[in-house]
């Protein structure tokens, strides 16, 4: 699978560049200014609409600048895709209005489907798409909690055959957790966890040395998320058993 790493990572510009060297990037229009540096130096890189930071602020999407973002750079090389707007906590006819106005093909474009929404929203997605991406939201906005893999039960058993396998490519949004990530059959995943807790300090180094270099701390915890690779495939019972293990 492919690990995402969200940015802008802080520090020196040559912090940014040590770090995203060689690694895969999700770099949201809300937080754009590093897309440069990430597009000259990772393998390759997806793009976020920011609605998930919008929507924490109580603000509103704004798509048209979403539009000219992704037109700028879904024409690089090293882009994958990009996450089609979406509306966080909108119905599920606002948000299949804006995939028939998605201007750049299936190919570069990722829906999301939200855990609020049915799940028959989420299979008829993976039918007609590449690629779908799960996001968090309503009942279950907290990856990993006990309620949260209970829905994720139901879906991967709407997203996944009678054997398990994904009917498509899954995306995880902010789930790029080792715990989430070897029990989910995902294709890829983004997280701001490598970024985040070598900006603010909040990790516990269990070594007791805490490197000083932001750059250093990001690439050890990259480096830990980016060993674990996902499941083949969906094991709903093995898994409910387990709910109350991973959701500590």
């Amino acid at each position: 699978m492919i690990h995402y790493h969200g940015s802008p990572l802080g520090g020196h510009a040559d912090d940014t560049v040590r770090f995203f060297s060689g690694r895969h990037a999700f770099v949201s229009v809300e937080y754009p200014q590093q897309v440069g540096v990430v597009a000259s130096v990772c393998q390759s890189f997806a793009l976020d609409n920011g609605a998930f930071s919008v929507w924490r602020r109580g603000g509103t999407l704004d798509i048209e600048s979403v539009y000219r973002f992704y037109g700028d750079w879904l024409k690089h090389p090293a882009c994958d895709w990009a996450i089609i707007p979406d509306v966080i906590q909108g119905s599920e006819a606002d948000n299949d209005l804006l995939l028939e106005a998605w201007p750049f093909g299936r190919s570069r474009g990722v829906p999301v489907w939200h855990y609020h929404e049915s799940l028959e929203r989420l299979n008829r997605l993976c039918a007609e798409w590449p690629r779908v991406a799960l996001g968090s939201s309503g009942e279950w906005p907290t990856p990993g909690t006990k309620s949260w893999w209970n829905r994720t039960n139901e879906a991967m058993i709407a997203a996944c055959d009678a054997s398990g396998y994904p009917k498509c490519k899954l995306h995880g949004l902010r789930m790029l957790s080792p715990k989430l990530v070897k029990r989910l059959p995902l294709s890829s995943a983004d997280s701001t966890n490598a970024v985040r807790n070598a900006r603010d300090g909040t990790l516990r180094w269990e070594s007791g040395v805490k490197p000083l270099k932001q750059s250093t701390r990001a690439i050890v915890i990259a480096e830990s998320i980016e060993s674990s690779l996902s499941a083949c495939r969906w094991k709903a019972k093995r898994v409910v058993r387990q709910l109350s293990l991973v959701s500590q």
